[in-house]
């Protein structure tokens, strides 16, 4: 995973609707892409950059494929940006 494929992967209003989708738990291809106006292939193409930016893990359960939220990039996402923004996490001035 690296930041370039992360931001790349969240730059795409889809990918991040198919990330809210799966905050409330893992779906299947199938579920997900019920949820879109596009091809199976589209949303294929879809999870494919996120699962390479680390976003979402599948999982193979006979002949499904399901996805799941990967929390952990996006928490060393908000650490990164805490400490770019050259916080401790409060919002106290100085």
């Amino acid at each position: 995973m690296s930041f370039a494929d992360t931001f790349k992967a969240l730059s795409d209003p889809v990918r991040r609707e198919i990330l809210q989708l799966l905050k409330n738990g893992k779906l299947s291809a199938g579920e997900i892409g019920s949820h879109f106006d596009m091809t199976g292939a589209t949303i294929s193409y879809h999870l494919g950059i996120l699962k390479k930016a680390g976003l979402v893990w599948e999982t193979k359960v006979k002949n499904y494929v399901y996805y799941e939220l990967n929390t952990t990039v996006v928490d060393e996402i908000l650490l990164w940006l805490t400490e770019l923004k050259g916080g401790n996490g409060n919002d106290e001035e100085i």
